[in-house]
């Protein structure tokens, strides 16, 4: 669906009938990435808001380029849907959009989960030449889609690769783990799709890059929503570092970590039940 907000138009979903939860997908992503995330939401306690932030999917960038500017997107998203208040769920490149609307509009923030969010200056770590032409060109990507329809162990292996710094072991065994898993095997094959940077998420995965390059601040410790972060410890996509300088920079914030969880970790690690329920308790309050 597309809201037509005071700040222009939104591509965005509504899931369930409980308290609401604004989820804001990371970069690359969309509407649907952040469908995936709401798999933890359970309908009959959560109403899951999901949107695509601009640059992504039907949601135009023009104009709300800055991450000040997405946050109070997300407002006028609240106000279009009759809303006051919400909880805020991000991943990755949604924390900073997520962080500055719980500063910039703290009447309308309940709750928030920063699943390894970014909350410092951030660049992508360095991509070797393969990586790169399998993400980011149009043949490499229908490989991939390939892949995990027809190989999807190979591609849950190459996923959690590139996704977290495990051993070899390690490796091994967290695959056979995920494989072994039906709701974990079902997101890490699922979100493939969503994270690519493809021709209708490259502009604003282009922006995201952009904008978390020139962070200076923040300003986290404004924040007085109760907040949790969550973080894998063997990510390799967010440095766990940037989740340790949100939890001890915003006040009373809870740092929850997956120990060598990988980037998935909240939604594919062995352990990850009871960081789950953590989430929604927060969320509801």
């Amino acid at each position: 669906m597309i809201a037509q907000t005071t700040l222009g138009p939104v591509d965005y979903d509504i899931q369930g009938t409980g308290a609401p939860v604004v989820v804001l997908h990371g970069s690359p992503g969309g509407v649907d990435a952040a469908r995936l995330m709401a798999r933890i939401l359970p309908p009959d306690r959560f109403r899951a808001i999901l949107l695509s932030r601009p640059g992504y999917l039907d949601t135009p960038l023009a104009g709300r380029e800055t991450i000040d500017a997405q946050a109070d997107l997300v407002a006028a998203l609240l106000d279009e849907l009759g809303i006051d208040r919400a909880g805020v769920y991000s991943w990755s490149g949604g924390g900073p959009a997520g962080y500055r609307h719980a500063v910039r509009h703290p009447e309308r923030v309940t709750a928030i989960v920063a699943n390894a969010a970014v909350s410092q200056a951030y660049t992508v770590p360095e991509q070797d030449l393969p990586t790169r032409l399998m993400t980011t060109t149009a043949p490499g990507q229908w490989l991939m889609r390939l892949i995990a329809a027809h190989q999807p162990e190979e591609y849950v292996k190459g996923e959690l690769s590139g996704e977290g710094d495990l051993t070899p072991e390690e490796l091994a065994a967290r695959v056979a783990q995920v494989m072994a898993d039906p709701d974990a095997r079902r997101f890490a094959l699922d979100l493939g799709p969503t994270s690519m940077p493809d021709r209708h998420r490259k502009v604003g995965y282009d922006n995201d890059l952009a904008q978390f390059a020139a962070i200076d601040s923040l300003e986290l410790e404004r924040i007085t929503a109760p907040t949790l972060v969550v973080q894998g410890t063997a990510d390799a996509d967010l440095p766990p570092a940037q989740s340790t300088f949100a939890a001890t920079t915003i006040p009373g914030a809870e740092l929850l970590a997956l120990d060598r969880g990988t980037h998935l970790a909240l939604y594919v690690h062995p352990d990850r039940a009871a960081v789950q329920d953590r989430v929604r308790e927060i969320l509801l309050g």
